[in-house]
């Protein structure tokens, strides 16, 4: 079962208004494991970036109004690919898996319009796993952002001084996993990370062993359960199975 945990950082709160993706971030799980494989793209919004939008993810100080020198560590925008030029490489990437987002239906309205303008197939909705929504379910009245799920889960988000979509979508991941009851043993599994594309040839997958583990059942407790099982009669489940 292959799942995407994804997110995305925007300059605004609707793309019918004129707002658009400027970053995408995405984890392969299989199973429920994380593979090592990832997606991640900044992309070129073609606007002004509002203040408001870089102060929550420091994205794009060269598109602010008036533009700013990117300090260190910033990263700028008009230098990155628009989306046209992109969004095969992510559809590819994400192909039919079911896309595990907090607050899904911000996200998927982002890319389904960014995908419906370049005359892209969109995304359909039921694909989309929404973990805001499975932390209201399960914790009631308590907070459900990703840093009190984090707090909650004890998972480490000190690297998330800012947003960002790659690193929100690899916590997200842990937050996931935790919410389906299912704590996976490491999150890098593979030695061999893709900053893009599917990577099915090199990606790291959970496969059956080549020699089954030997039966931990003794003889003696075969013998027994058969006895057991003669006294229930000829319609005791085991017969039938």
């Amino acid at each position: 079962m292959r799942e995407i945990v994804l997110d995305t950082e925007t300059t605004g709160f609707d793309p019918e208004t004129g707002d658009r993706i400027v970053e995408i971030g995405a984890v392969e799980l299989w199973n429920h494991i994380a593979t090592g494989n990832t997606y991640h793209q900044y992309i070129n919004p073609e606007r002004m970036m509002p203040a408001e939008a870089f102060g929550v993810h420091g994205i794009g100080p060269d598109i602010l109004e008036p533009p700013q020198q990117p300090e260190p560590g910033q990263v700028t925008l008009r230098d990155k690919p628009v989306f046209a030029k992109v969004g095969q490489a992510f559809r590819d990437f994400v192909a039919d898996s079911h896309l595990i987002i907090h607050n899904a239906s911000f996200d998927m309205k982002f890319l389904n319009a960014e995908l419906r303008w370049m005359g892209l197939p969109e995304i359909p909705f039921e694909r989309a796993i929404d973990t805001l929504g499975m932390a209201r379910r399960k914790f009631p009245g308590s907070p459900a952002t990703l840093d009190a799920l984090c707090r909650r889960f004890g998972i480490d988000n000190s690297n998330r001084v800012l947003h960002g979509a790659l690193l929100d979508a690899e916590i997200l991941a842990e937050v996931y996993l935790e919410l389906i009851g299912g704590k996976q043993p490491d999150f890098g599994l593979s030695t061999v990370a893709s900053s893009g594309g599917t990577g099915a040839e090199t990606a790291w997958r959970p496969m059956p062993r080549p020699t089954p583990l030997p039966a931990r059942i003794t003889e003696a407790e075969r013998a027994s359960h058969a006895e057991f099982v003669e006294k229930l009669g000829e319609n005791a489940v085991w017969k039938r199975a």
